[in-house]
């Protein structure tokens, strides 16, 4: 049994031996874990991962080996949505392609709330498939509910993201967990971050001060050894990552700023969230349902001296900072921006990093409204700006 897993593992990088393989079977067999999906995760990252630097790459090989069963989100999604027939959102008509001016031509609800009575109608109103069409849930069409059509401002239910444009999504997100040991092809990154760090010796006096001892020796007239404590980074960074959607494009880049604060900060934590901070942030893509933490909990747990680096391209619908229920995945209690400005309150340095080019912000006007709250302190991911961003945070 799991001769497959045992392969997948080794292909992922994580060293497992055929003593780990054993010892998973005996497990199961003597009943340790029985259909359950999750537990069966538990056992076998403890059975099979020797070493936590080895994690991220034993989620990944996970996630390749279940892929195909299913899974299914908590979230408070629509009752009504889950039971739309899953044939009505195949790709069976070419994908639909507006010109701008034909986008323009469409009328928008209007509100988060105007759209989401407009699903309500469309739900107690169809009952069949439909395709091509501009009102009803369908594929390939102008309508604002369903997938593969063109829609400036819809809710996308089933097939893939492809225009950014939806403003709620009802399927199960899957992201991906930040690999921190991304080889980097220069060490510019960390030289950059390097300037965030802040030395001071604490602890015991178990170092040797060299200046101390020539100077005590010659006063004294006989050898006189000087010792001080030793010098530690005392900053302390907490780092938020927007995954999903949009920043998949960015994942390397984010990998190479992961990698590189991880090597940099002692201290150093981190979580992710989608689109913008709500209610609760995650600590494991994979497993994000079980290892979600209440937002309120992070400031609790989370110190005022913390540098907090936000990473995300703020590239979202403005309902997602503005309403409440604007979230793409659940309806939240409190809209986006009520977050941020409790995140900066709270933190005494915060500042935004941004991968996409600050040529085009203020294509997105989100991107303005996220800077705004962060009073300008968003930077653009490059060496420039990382380094004006570790400026203002080790003022």
């Amino acid at each position: 049994m799991f001769v497959r897993l045992f392969y997948t593992l080794r292909r992922y990088g994580v060293p497992v031996s055929t003593r780990e393989l054993i010892d998973l079977n005996q497990a199961v067999s003597e009943g340790l874990v029985f259909a359950d999906q999750d537990e069966f995760y538990q056992l076998a990252k403890t059975v099979m991962v020797k070493d936590e630097r080895f994690f991220d790459k034993f989620d990944r090989a996970m996630k390749d080996y279940f892929e195909g069963i299913s899974t299914f989100d908590l979230d408070d999604l629509l009752k009504q949505v889950d039971k739309l027939p899953k044939d009505w959102f195949d790709l069976e008509l070419l994908e639909k392609h507006l010109t701008p001016e034909q986008r323009e031509e469409l009328k928008k609800a209007g509100s988060l709330e105007e759209l989401m009575k407009m699903l309500e109608e469309r739900l107690r109103e169809q009952h069949k498939k439909h395709q091509g069409g501009n009102k009803m849930i369908g594929t390939g069409g102008t309508s604002p509910f369903g997938a593969f059509g063109d829609h400036p401002e819809g809710v996308r239910i089933g097939g893939p993201g492809r225009k950014r444009s939806a403003v709620k999504v009802w399927e199960q997100r899957k992201y991906q967990n930040l690999d921190d040991e991304q080889i980097l092809g220069t060490r510019q990154m960390q030289m950059v971050l390097r300037r965030l760090r802040k030395f001071a010796r604490q602890g015991a006096a178990e170092e040797l001060d060299i200046n101390g001892t020539i100077r005590e020796t010659a006063k004294q007239g006989i050898l006189d050894v000087q010792l001080v404590p030793e010098r530690r980074n005392r900053i302390k960074v907490l780092m938020l990552f927007d995954v999903g959607g949009s920043m998949d494009s960015h994942i390397a880049q984010c990998e190479k700023l992961f990698s590189a604060a991880k090597t940099e900060f002692k201290t150093l934590e981190y979580f992710y969230f989608h689109n913008c901070l709500y209610d609760y942030v995650w600590k494991d893509n994979i497993r994000r349902s079980n290892t979600r933490m209440n937002t309120w909990d992070l400031f609790n747990t989370y110190g005022r001296d913390y540098r907090v680096i936000v990473v995300g391209d703020a590239s979202m619908a403005p309902y997602e900072l503005t309403s409440a229920g604007g979230s793409v995945e659940y309806m939240n209690d409190e809209a986006g921006s009520v977050w941020l400005q409790r995140l900066r309150q709270h933190f005494e340095k915060t500042a935004w990093l941004n991968p996409e080019q600050d040529d085009y912000w203020h294509y997105t006007h989100t991107i303005g409204q996220v800077k705004q709250i962060f009073e300008d302190h968003m930077y653009p991911m490059t060496l420039k700006g990382v380094e004006d961003m570790t400026k203002y945070l080790a003022r």
